[in-house]
């Protein structure tokens, strides 16, 4: 369960996020050269350190935990706001973390906590997230990397191959960036070439392990996004089925309608659970990790995709207006229950 000081620190990120992040300000970020707020960034590292949370305090992080950090990226699930607390404060701080590179961590982590550097974790071959698109030939890389948060404007590339994680420089010799379109234009994915370019090895601890824990970090970070968005999403609905005037009352004193809205919120708090098990079990490194893990990432995608669905339904033509918020929870739901790959089904032992 979160704590008192957990519920404290959420309100904080709440309240500056409903005074800087709303609709008109996202929507101007999703138009922006960055794809992003990057005021409502530097407010966020200065005014809350977002992105020195789960850094060490000896690399000039806060020193909390993975915890507090994905309480930000559910608060942020709820806005749509697309600054780089995911692929950048989160996957690529804790990818070199887990690299066991401490010269690295202490060159670039210290830049990553104040915000005014980047990171962008290059994984992703052409068809998802199973096997990495590049390879390492010693230390130069060559392929192309998929799917990457963020991955246009970093200033820092880390790179994952099956034999170990790079870190690459974007002015490297062969490295080519581009935004490639997405359903989701609340979400900046970019495709990052690779063509014989000199990388550094970062660490030399087991690729796999590495691989292993960096993927469950980013499927419980991403069903804490699901989870705040699902939660912003059923918030609106009951309140737009309270103003909502047919036949003389208002739609949500309707019976069906109550019933639907009680199962969205049924959905919802199960999926909290889910999530928090999965962020405390990374946070923790428990055993149990892998299990938590799996649970959230799949009930945190279909409880979402329900709930959006839900949610453009009991709001009629109104939601699929670009005007209304509703379409863009139904792009970012279909988009996170794809994000990182989708685990597969554990084997049931035979009796």
């Amino acid at each position: 369960m979160t704590s008192a000081e957990h519920l404290e620190f959420v309100k904080s990120v709440r309240a500056l996020l409903a005074k800087h992040a709303g609709r008109e300000a996202v929507r101007a970020g999703m138009d922006s050269e960055l794809g992003y707020d990057q005021t409502l960034w530097k407010l966020l590292c200065e005014q809350i350190g977002v992105a020195a949370l789960a850094i060490p305090e000896e690399y000039g992080g806060i020193g909390a935990s993975l915890v507090e950090s994905l309480l930000v990226v559910g608060e942020l699930g709820r806005t749509l706001a697309a600054v780089p607390m995911l692929g950048s404060a989160v996957l690529g701080a804790q990818a070199v973390l887990l690299s066991g590179d401490e010269e690295a961590a202490a060159r670039l982590l210290p830049e990553v906590a104040e915000g005014t550097r980047t990171l962008a974790v290059c994984w992703a071959g052409a068809d998802g997230w199973d096997a990495p698109g590049v390879l390492a030939d010693g230390e130069t890389l060559t392929g192309t990397a998929h799917y990457v948060l963020d991955g246009d404007n970093a200033d820092t590339l880390i790179v994952v191959t099956s034999s170990g994680l790079y870190e690459v420089s974007p002015s490297a010799d062969g490295v080519t960036r581009r935004v490639v379109p997405t359903m989701d234009p609340s979400r900046r994915l970019a495709e990052i070439g690779f063509a014989a370019t000199p990388a550094r090895r970062l660490g030399a601890g087991d690729p796999a392990g590495v691989i292993t824990a960096l993927r469950e970090i980013a499927w419980a970070a991403v069903a804490a996004e699901q989870v705040g968005a699902a939660q912003q999403c059923l918030e609106m609905t009951v309140e737009y089925t309270k103003s909502r005037v047919q036949f003389g009352r208002a739609i949500g004193s309707f019976q069906a309608l109550k019933h639907r809205m009680a199962d969205m919120y049924v959905l919802l708090e199960s999926a909290k659970s889910a999530s928090i098990a999965a962020a405390t079990a990374v946070a923790e490194r428990s055993p149990s990790a892998a299990e938590d893990v799996w649970v959230a990432r799949v009930h945190c995608s279909a409880a979402l995709t329900s709930i959006v669905a839900e949610t453009v339904q009991l709001h009629g033509g109104i939601a699929i207006t670009w005007e209304h918020d509703a379409h863009l929870f139904f792009k970012r739901a279909h988009g996170d229950a794809q994000l990182f790959g989708a685990p597969a089904r554990p084997k049931v032992a035979s009796s």
